[in-house]
């Protein structure tokens, strides 16, 4: 699922020419491209999609949208680990995850 997820602007910064973002998604934290919203300030809230913010939000209505993403576990599923849900959702190991060695395994 793609959702546009509201987040709060942590930090503000020019990288290459392009204004970018740390955005703060109820605790996770991703780099956010601001040329959309070039005006937006630290403090503002904004919503994301696929990693630009593409419009402000009213804190009120930011927070509600989080909570219930939350309550919804769909924050959980836009953050997770793509491979590790994938491979959770296919019932099978994640290939990606460090594999646990064997105490009885020779080094």
């Amino acid at each position: 699922m793609c959702l546009a997820v509201p987040g709060k602007v942590l930090s503000l910064e020019e990288r290459d020419g392009t204004l970018m973002s740390v955005v703060d998604f109820g605790g996770v934290h991703k780099d956010v491209c601001l040329q959309y919203i070039p005006d937006a300030a630290i403090g503002d809230y904004v919503v994301v999609h696929v990693g630009f913010a593409i419009n402000r939000l009213d804190e009120e209505s930011a927070l509600r949208t989080l909570a219930e993403f939350e309550h919804l576990g769909v924050l959980n599923e836009e953050f997770a680990d793509g491979f590790a849900v994938a491979a959770a959702q296919a019932g099978v190991e994640n290939p990606e995850a460090p594999r646990q060695r064997d105490p009885e395994e020779e080094p």
